[in-house]
């Protein structure tokens, strides 16, 4: 009508307000579309800054091993090169040279090891870049619905004791795989490799990656040119344990790569329903050893297990879970279902001391994992008209 008030087009509304209003329209689907990952990711890493200081405030710090890696770093700072006569409180000195310098920096950054509080505070930011790094290769692969990311940080007691009211060596080593994995994800294998070589160094439960890593070495460079790699992380190994291996070779092999340490029946997670002269019994071991090597055979030759999990062990594999669950194949594997397996390995780990009951559930969880992983179909191979494509220069 002329002389009359124009109304806006629903056209001319601004993007802006329009992604906004589609995105209150569609709300519930922010949890379960994988578009939405970086969002809700992006929430949940600034929602634990807060989470860790209200712990490191709120909940008391318990020592365990802090003392003793202090201890035994100060044997090295007073001239001390000779790994059997390094020890704490807790025993002698079992980890990698790695270790050595990474904790020598934290000894002095900490005051010769008393302020705890700041080594808290140190540790949450190693929890934070983690996470970070967690992040980044869930946001690549987009297998996982945004949701279950709430499981994998917030929701674990656990994975927050670890990390800043323990101050276990696991976290450092965890956090320099996670960044390893990420370089291997942008291409950049040599960097990817060294940085592996030095979370092995911190210690040596990172070892259980290397067979996927080589297998991945393999299938992308090829036998000969795999070998500078694996050179790359022997020398590394050799450089950072020089100090301890010109004064005594065997003593340092001997202890920071011990294959035959005898874990505590008392802190043991998942072996609690054995009775405990079977659980130190050696055929035991190397029954669990031939089981291990068997399994992954079967899985390089169809497809493609530690003696016993202690609790700081969990963050060994804990992020790595919703992303197992979510690439088997069983399609009927529902999302309750799946999100109950991790509610269950989670309860499992944080159910001390340990019982029959946690123990078995805790393998029921991981065979179910297996299985789903087995029953996974083959991942399509590239077709051969893209074996030459510009991500290829980047491969060094």
């Amino acid at each position: 009508m002329a002389g009359g008030v124009r109304r806006k087009s629903p056209g001319s509304a601004s993007p802006l307000w329009a992604k906004l209003h589609s995105l209150w329209q569609g709300k519930h689907l922010v949890l379960f579309k994988t578009e939405y990952t970086l969002l809700v990711l992006s929430v949940l890493w600034f929602l634990e800054i807060g989470i860790n200081v209200w712990v490191i405030h709120k909940v008391a710090y318990t020592e365990i091993d802090w003392k003793a890696y202090m201890d035994e770093v100060e044997g090295v700072i007073n001239g001390t090169y000779d790994y059997t006569q390094l020890k704490g409180d807790t025993g002698p000195l079992v980890y990698p040279a790695g270790f050595v310098y990474i904790f020598t920096a934290l000894y002095y950054i900490t005051s010769h090891g008393v302020n705890i509080r700041l080594a808290q505070y140190i540790f949450a930011v190693f929890y934070l870049v983690t996470l970070l790094l967690v992040f980044r290769i869930y946001h690549r692969t987009k297998k996982v619905p945004p949701y279950v990311f709430f499981f994998v940080c917030c929701a674990s007691y656990r994975i927050h004791s670890i990390f800043v009211l323990r101050l276990f060596n696991d976290p450092v080593a965890m956090m320099l795989l996670f960044a390893a994995v990420n370089l291997f994800m942008d291409g950049h294998w040599t960097l990817g490799c060294g940085l592996y070589s030095l979370a092995v160094s911190v210690k040596m439960n990172v070892l259980l990656f290397a067979p996927g890593l080589l297998f991945l070495l393999l299938s992308e460079f090829g036998l000969i040119r795999t070998i500078p790699k694996l050179s790359l992380c022997a020398g590394i190994q050799l450089f950072l344990g020089l100090p301890f291996l010109l004064d005594n070779p065997i003593g340092y092999v001997s202890r920071a790569f011990d294959l035959g340490r005898q874990f505590m029946f008392k802190w043991t997670v998942n072996w609690r329903f054995l009775p405990e002269w079977l659980f130190l019994n050696r055929y035991l071991h190397f029954l669990l050893l031939a089981a291990h090597l068997l399994t992954l055979l079967l899985f390089v030759f169809r497809r493609w297990k530690s003696r016993s999990l202690h609790y700081q062990f969990y963050v060994w594999y804990f992020h790595t879970l919703p992303y197992l669950l979510w690439s088997g194949g069983v399609e009927k594997l529902a999302h309750l279902l799946r999100v109950l397996i991790l509610g269950l390995i989670e309860l499992s780990w944080n159910t001390y001391p340990s019982t029959n009951g946690s123990s078995a559930a805790l393998h029921v969880c991981h065979l179910i994992i297996l299985l789903c992983l087995w029953l996974a179909p083959p991942l399509p191979s590239a077709p051969a008209g893209a074996q030459q494509t510009p991500a290829k220069d980047k491969r060094q």
